[in-house]
């Protein structure tokens, strides 16, 4: 048997954007996806701590350093520019591997970059 296990988490981050003209996804600051170990293209879902949303997109990366954090397309309508979000992955393993595997858990500053 799999299960599906938390892999990656953007702790608490801060929307910088919202483009309702792109194709679609979320665009993350290169520094915050490698922290996260969550790769281009990777499937996210994304609580909206501020208003209670949630939604799942596909990932882009954003100018390193930047703090970016811009949700594209149809999601743009879930947020507003500086709107709280919790940005997770998940990976499917047997549950032997899940007792023992370590999530990556990144808790950005209040200007979305890393400590």
């Amino acid at each position: 048997m799999q299960i599906q296990v938390v892999k990656s988490k953007i702790h608490r981050v801060k929307v910088t954007g919202a483009d309702l003209n792109y194709i679609g996804s979320v665009t993350i600051d290169e520094d915050l996806m490698d922290a996260a170990n969550i790769i281009e293209g990777e499937k996210v879902q994304i609580v909206n701590n501020s208003n209670g949303e949630r939604l799942e997109t596909y990932v882009i990366p954003g100018p390193r350093n930047s703090g970016e954090i811009t949700l594209n397309g149809a999601a743009a309508r879930k947020v507003a520019k500086g709107d709280i979000l919790i940005i997770m992955s998940y990976g499917i393993m047997t549950i032997e591997e899940a007792k023992s595997f370590k999530p990556s858990l990144v808790f950005p500053n209040d200007d979305n970059k890393l400590n």
